[in-house]
């Protein structure tokens, strides 16, 4: 009733983010089955690793905005699952809910967010969005509250600053899981729904501002950390 559907687009800018996904995912697969103890944990392991590559292709194949979001939460899930991968311990439990709570809190506000970019446009469909060529829209109020909304969900999902303490404590999950999604893919995924919903919100004043100003801060707090 809503219209959804599970449409799926590739294109160049997708194409990087698949091969990226899958490429650096094959490679991770191969190092984790000659890092990791084999025990009855070990299969539950490759499957969870398995669910989080198909979602985060899931989320940058995504035509459909709700699909997107869709695969999005199930990326946080997934992460969530692996670095719990040892519920036995306390550091482990205590990661892996701070991880879930504060990337599935910064999705709602995205999905908040792309309710209103939807409602706006008038469809749901991220090609239709940006054949539309409505980029002059969003220099408005509420193209500024659609803008803070999406860029809340990319901040949460991509550590960046004061959203960052999760990533840090993440590192307590296997190698794997710290190598493939919280330094090579998941953390990605915040800049890829920035840069394609680029030339739709880069028109609003505060695009440049905020974008630049977060990403600096958040390089500063890494090397103070470091």
């Amino acid at each position: 009733s809503l219209g959804i559907s599970l449409s799926l687009r590739l294109d160049g800018f997708v194409l990087i983010f698949a091969l990226l996904i899958t490429g650096i995912g094959t490679a991770i697969f191969l190092y984790a089955s000659a890092y990791l103890p084999s025990n009855w944990q070990t299969p539950r392991f490759f499957v969870t690793l398995t669910v989080f590559m198909s979602s985060m292709l899931g989320a940058v194949l995504a035509d459909d905005l709700f699909v997107l979001i869709v695969f999005w939460e199930l990326t946080s899930l997934a992460s969530f699952m692996l670095i719990g991968y040892d519920p036995s311990q306390a550091q482990s439990r205590r990661s892996a809910q701070q991880g879930l709570l504060i990337t599935v809190a910064g999705g709602l506000a995205m999905m908040a967010g792309i309710i209103l970019l939807g409602a706006h446009s008038g469809t749901y469909v991220f090609s239709e969005i940006l054949e539309n060529n409505i980029s002059s829209d969003f220099t408005q109020p509420l193209g500024t509250w659609i803008l803070c909304l999406v860029a809340i969900g990319a901040f949460s999902k991509s550590a960046q600053f004061p959203l960052h303490s999760w990533l840090a404590n993440a590192m307590v999950a296997p190698t794997p899981v710290s190598a493939y999604l919280h330094s090579a893919t998941m953390v990605k995924l915040g800049v890829y729904l920035l840069a394609r919903l680029s030339p739709v919100l880069s028109e609003n004043a505060l695009w440049t501002p905020m974008l630049v100003g977060v990403g600096s801060i958040t390089m500063l707090a890494g090397l103070v950390l470091a």
